[in-house]
């Protein structure tokens, strides 16, 4: 199984480069294992372009390298905390795509403006708060993920797969890496329409919360009718 699960992993960090998420060593997907017992990761600084299964690093939820002989992303306890808090997710994607951060870096929130954004995130895309200078000293990757978790109090992570972290860039989660990949590029899509119609008219209004919880539901609810059978 984990021989497959880096097959899926190496597939999901190519497409980041495949799709112009990343620039450079930038960014990391990573998937677990049903047992979620083991977490498959990004080596650190290899280029997207030379990436194969055999690359990928495996390690233990305490961050312990059990296969593998590259250094895991550097990025990996952030990944390691998600999975422990948000139970439900298979495959986490980490980028710096040029909208969304833009938005991390702004420290505003994506409002939802059109369907587009609907289909896909239920309402704005969140942003955490800052880190302290405590927080990044002591233990920066874990606190990234800790500040994520606080924000996700009152949210769903099921329902909202994805965040911005201030100052920092997007972070996307899924049911595997690829989902969690496919979430980074529509995240991205969804930044830049909304970067370009404030642009066009700073006082464009959010799409109505009616058209929002339609949008949504049809394609994530549990009467949803988008697409086909299974």
């Amino acid at each position: 199984m984990l021989e497959e699960l880096k097959q899926q992993v190496c597939r999901a960090n190519r497409a980041l480069m495949e799709h112009g998420l990343v620039t450079l060593t930038f960014g990391n997907a990573s998937g677990i294992d049903s047992e979620r017992s083991r977490v498959i990761i990004k080596p650190s600084g290899v280029p997207y372009a030379e990436l194969e299964p055999k690359h990928m690093v495996v390690v233990d939820l305490l961050g312990n390298v059990v296969e593998g002989d590259l250094r895991p992303s550097t990025d990996t306890p952030t990944h390691l905390l998600l999975y422990q808090h948000f139970d439900r997710i298979g495959g986490i994607t980490h980028v710096h795509s040029r909208f969304a951060t833009m938005f991390a870096q702004a420290r505003h929130e994506i409002p939802c403006l059109g369907t587009t954004h609907a289909d896909h995130f239920h309402g704005s895309i969140p942003v955490t708060r800052p880190l302290t200078e405590a927080e990044v000293e002591r233990a920066y990757e874990a606190n990234t993920a800790r500040v994520i978790v606080e924000r996700f109090a009152q949210l769903d992570p099921a329902v909202m797969p994805a965040v911005l972290v201030a100052g920092h860039g997007p972070f996307t989660w899924g049911a595997d890496a690829s989902v969690s990949v496919e979430h980074a590029i529509a995240l991205e899509v969804v930044a830049e329409m909304a970067f370009g119609t404030r642009v066009i008219d700073v006082t464009a209004p959010n799409l109505e919360q009616y058209v929002l919880h339609k949008h949504h539901g049809r394609k994530h609810g549990k009467n949803a009718y988008y697409g086909q059978d299974q």
